[in-house]
């Protein structure tokens, strides 16, 4: 491990700082805060028993915030969101790259970015990928009746809005818990993310790309700036690109290459990344680009200066994800599992010295685990893990074949004496599912998972235990982030949209119903026909002139409202109109609150 003592990225951390604002809340329209710039004073002190020192020595350096001049006419606002929002001048105004992840936070940044370079206008945004941090708040830099260019990798749009849809009340919820986002900021709570320090709660607005890049290699003139797009799907998102600026010799790695061993898959769920492919084009931008940088930035931490510099930076974070995805096959082969192998792989000496390699935000752990998955799925080969019983079930067994909820805590009482906290929280969390009301079992697994908060490197594992020691005692966080708010739904397709409609079908009860409707849409010209059997709602087409139950004729818009609010405003129905009543009546709403530490 590198010393505490370097000082050599709090350097970079401050190079180039310009200023910051005066008021450091900011607010939404009804006054409600949705980012306190002070929130993190306290970590200016010495790190704490309660913290992990090399953590805290991250949350330092993340908690920065301001506006910085990376080079000659490239800016970045750090501080005001989990991502930083970066700004290119060009000849008549300023192109916008990743602004942030909800309006507010961005329309401070931008003001705190004219402030000190004058009132330019906004003429083109750059979406980097897919990830909602990173175009959440764009209508806080283009308001709404203004057209300049939106500028995205390909699939963007679809993978933006099917994240944020179709398991978004289930990733938001765990985004409580990976953002520890109703944490106290104190040196007990809440301290950072890694990757950052925490996600904004104002609003997430969306802006579809106007202009799509293709393919590496594409070069664009935006606003008299020339820029060389580099493709990078199914890297840290599915939909990404990197950027190079020929004439400013800038190059930005978007979420690529960070300070910090990033997520191959992320505690609050998502796809599984390919760390291979991830490595392979990090290779790539070596090779296209780095020889000509002389700085390089990203949409998270601080830049790096230098050509040397930022291609070791480059090659180690490269070596970073080769290493696990290599290694964790090596050993997959070997018959290990994705348990034993992450208990087993030993890190090069070489990376372990760099702090940009550390596991703030990502972690060996969880990553070789996701490598394991993406290759061998969930189940191990071991025929006891092919049918186990669920966890309620399961843990009233445990329970039992340990003598009770009383030689449980027993056991729990030693394991803490011996330092065995994994396992105190394994054999307590046996007891928490077998009598959610066992109050001394809940206050002892909370202890438990307060330890292993405080102790953890990594700011997101940190997040999940503090978090759920308070849903332990009591303070459940309420789910107040929406990302399926008016602009990413209406950014969806009428597929994505009927989609969503079919994964809230409650399957039982829809089995016996047999059901057909036909939608018209006056303002795309187009027509679906959906099929209710078997508990599976189908999107098809009338391709045999078979007469549906009913038939709808409405815009899109209209379709938004039926299924926001059910409102039939303007809709023309043909038929028996109980067909969209049986089908609205089999519809589950999601529970935005479901318990996550407890049964």
């Amino acid at each position: 491990m590198p010393s505490l003592e370097d000082r050599a990225d709090f350097e970079k951390a401050d190079r180039g700082f310009m200023g910051s604002v005066s008021q450091t809340e900011i607010t939404d329209a009804s006054g409600r805060v949705v980012w306190d710039l002070d929130a993190y004073a306290f970590l200016t002190a010495k790190c704490p028993d309660t913290a992990n020192p090399s953590l805290w020595r991250q949350s330092q350096l993340t908690a920065r915030h301001g506006l910085y001049q990376v080079t000659d006419g490239v800016f970045q606002v750090r501080g005001f969101d989990l991502s930083n929002i970066s700004f290119i001048e060009g000849d008549r105004g300023v192109i916008v790259v990743d602004p942030l992840l909800s309006v507010e936070p961005a329309a401070a940044a931008l003001a705190l970015y004219r402030e000190h370079r004058g009132d330019r206008p906004v003429t083109a945004v750059i979406y980097t990928h897919s990830h909602a941090d990173h175009f959440g708040g764009v209508r806080g830099v283009v308001a709404r009746g203004e057209e300049v260019p939106i500028i995205a990798p390909a699939g963007f749009l679809e993978h933006a809005v099917s994240e944020n849809v179709y398991a978004g009340t289930a990733m938001n919820r765990r985004s409580i818990f990976m953002y520890g986002a109703e944490l106290p900021r104190n040196p007990t709570g809440q301290i950072g993310a890694g990757l950052g320090q925490t996600t904004s709660t104002g609003t997430i607005s969306l802006i579809a790309p106007t202009l799509t890049i293709t393919g590496t290699g594409q070069q664009e003139v935006i606003d008299g700036v020339r820029i060389v797009f580099q493709l990078t799907p199914g890297t840290e998102a599915p939909a990404e690109m990197n950027f190079f600026l020929p004439d400013r010799r800038t190059l930005c790695m978007a979420e690529n290459a960070t300070h910090n061993l990033h997520n191959v898959l992320t505690l609050r769920g998502a796809l599984v990344r390919d760390p291979r492919v991830w490595a392979r084009y990090l290779t790539e931008a070596i090779e296209l680009f780095s020889g000509e940088s002389d700085v390089l930035f990203a949409s998270h931490h601080w830049p790096t200066w230098g050509t040397r510099e930022l291609t070791e930076f480059l090659s180690q974070q490269r070596d970073l994800y080769a290493y696990l995805h290599d290694q964790t096959l090596r050993m997959l082969n070997q018959g290990y599992t994705g348990t034993e192998i992450a208990e087993m792989i030993q890190m090069p000496p070489a990376l372990e010295r760099a702090w940009h390699t550390h596991g703030y935000y990502g972690s060996v752990s969880h990553n070789v685990k996701a490598i394991y998955q993406r290759y061998m799925g969930w189940f191990d080969g071991n025929p006891a893990h092919l049918w186990e019983l669920p966890p309620e079930e399961s843990a009233k067994k445990h329970v039992e074949c340990m003598g009770g909820i009383d030689s449980v805590l027993s056991k729990a009482r030693a394991a803490v004496e011996a330092g065995e906290w994994r396992w105190a929280a394994q054999i307590l969390n046996y007891a928490v599912f077998a009598d959610p009301d066992e109050s001394a079992a809940r206050d002892l697994l909370a202890e438990v998972y307060d330890h292993l908060g405080y102790g953890s490197e990594n700011g997101t594992w940190r997040n999940f235990y503090l978090q759920g020691a308070a849903e332990l005692r009591g303070r459940k966080p309420e789910n107040t982030l929406d990302s399926a708010t008016p602009d990413v739904v209406s950014a969806l397709s009428l597929s994505q949209v009927f989609d969503s409609i079919a994964i809230r079908v409650n399957g039982p009860r829809a089995w016996d119903t047999r059901l057909t409707i036909d939608w018209k849409f006056t303002d795309l010209d187009e027509e679906i026909r959906l099929s209710l059997a078997n508990g599976v709602l189908t999107q098809t087409h009338n391709r045999d002139g078979a007469p549906a139950d009913l038939t709808v004729t409405l815009t899109k818009p209209q379709l938004l409202g039926l299924v926001a609010s059910q409102s039939l405003d303007g809709i023309q129905m043909d038929g028996d109109r109980q067909a969209l009543e049986t089908l609205i009546g089999l519809l589950d709403d999601d529970d935005r609150d479901f318990d996550i530490v407890t049964p």
